[in-house]
């Protein structure tokens, strides 16, 4: 079901001004203005960064404070490796990504926007950075677009706000809130492209076409990435909802060949395929089933790849992309990572699965940001659904999966 990858074939080239008015008429900012936020609230329409946060509430909340000075930044870092919704959205429909901010701007009050665009992204930033040149005159603020730098941390919104003041793309573990003081001291709105594209076509036919799609709980339609064992590999729009299995099937991929799934990225949960074949992605669905929709990233572990391994390779990931603000992140991470790697590879020491589990639970919850928990919640995850892998490595030396003897490096 696309709605904002409706239009022209995503074949490398951006949506024009000219072409994107044609298609979806004006920007109503006079109409729509005085009703969005209650019009988003009304319309469920959730943040797709990650953390799923109702859209129209955090605009309410950033408009109530506001008072005439805040600031709009437009997250397009999408540090994630397994994701490319947001890139590819902003490379192919920029203007919709436009319309948001600049209808974000004139709800909250806010006097600045700014682009963040990940650095390795380059058609998008490109993108974005005609759609900008190409609407000057409507946008009468002043407007910035910046280059987010290669960092898997550097999308979270008080990192990316850090970066703006200073140059350094690290969460801030002390109070006030983003929303409170953000860029230059003001109050700041931090939204993903993604949210800022549905707003934009929320503001035009409103929330009841929005909440049209949606088979559960949650209403509308989302953007995916589907990796692994699929023959269609990449970014799709789905109706929230739509089983896992469904996608797979779409993708190409058989129930035969995917082990296990990873939902919602690196900061998500490993579940065995038999178990959410059937799943709704649905993030309220998936929330009481102690799982997430995140960036919605939905990686199908082909059946020949070793779970433990592909564990070792995202672990040693997050620890190499530590914000190197606490222990728990710098020290705790890379001991779990070159555990696991100890794992995977046959040469575990005595209890080193214990050694897991126990710097797993000791991380959680007690960094200066959140990149331990997600690590945590990832690893713990892993040992959950590849439990007998691990200890058979760690037993034998050798992979269930493949059938041979690991060889140590």
């Amino acid at each position: 079901m696309d709605r904002l990858l409706a239009g022209p074939p995503l074949d490398g080239k951006a949506e024009l001004l000219a072409a994107h008015r044609a298609r979806l008429g004006g920007l109503p900012r006079a109409e729509a203005a005085p009703n969005l936020i209650g019009t988003l609230e009304a319309s469920g329409l959730l943040g797709r960064g990650g953390a799923g946060f109702p859209v129209g509430r955090k605009w309410r909340a950033l408009a109530q404070r506001a008072g005439g000075r805040a600031v709009v930044v437009v997250n397009g870092a999408e540090g994630e490796p397994a994701s490319f919704k947001d890139r590819i959205l902003m490379a192919h429909r920029p203007h919709l990504v436009v319309d948001g901010a600049i209808l974000a701007a004139d709800a909250i009050g806010a006097d600045e926007i700014i682009f963040y665009v990940g650095e390795e992204h380059g058609a998008a930033g490109r993108a974005i950075g005609r759609a900008i040149d190409e609407r000057k005159s409507e946008l009468r603020r002043r407007i910035r677009l910046l280059k987010a730098p290669i960092s898997y941390v550097a999308g979270e919104a008080s990192a990316a706000v850090n970066f703006i003041n200073t140059g350094d793309a690290r969460p801030t573990t002390t109070p006030p809130r983003v929303s409170e003081r953000g860029v230059g001291g003001a109050p700041t709105l931090v939204q993903n492209v993604e949210s800022l594209a549905y707003a934009a076509l929320i503001a035009r036919f409103g929330e009841g076409w929005y909440r049209s799609a949606g088979r559960l709980e949650s209403r509308g339609t989302a953007l995916i990435t589907v990796t692994g064992a699929a023959s269609v590999q990449g970014v799709r729009e789905i109706e929230l909802g739509t089983t896992i299995g469904e996608v797979a099937t779409d993708a190409g991929a058989r129930a035969a060949g995917i082990q296990a799934v990873v939902l919602g990225g690196y900061f998500g949960t490993w579940a065995p395929l038999g178990d959410v074949w059937d799943l709704p992605l649905d993030p309220a669905v998936m929330k009481a089933r102690g799982l997430t929709f995140g960036c919605g990233i939905v990686g199908l572990l082909p059946a020949d790849v070793c779970g433990v391994s592909a564990t070792a390779e995202i672990m040693a990931f997050l620890a190499k992309e530590s914000a190197g603000q606490c222990g728990p992140c710098l020290h705790g991470l890379r001991a779990i990572g070159d555990a696991t790697r100890r794992v995977a590879d046959g040469r575990a020491g005595a209890d080193e699965i214990g050694h897991i589990e126990r710097w797993t639970s000791q991380v959680d919850g007690r960094g200066a940001c959140h990149h331990p928990d997600g690590a945590a919640q990832l690893m713990v995850s892993a040992l959950n659904v590849f439990g007998d892998e691990f200890r058979h490595h760690a037993r034998s030396g050798r992979c269930s999966i493949t059938g041979s003897r690991i060889e140590a490096a």
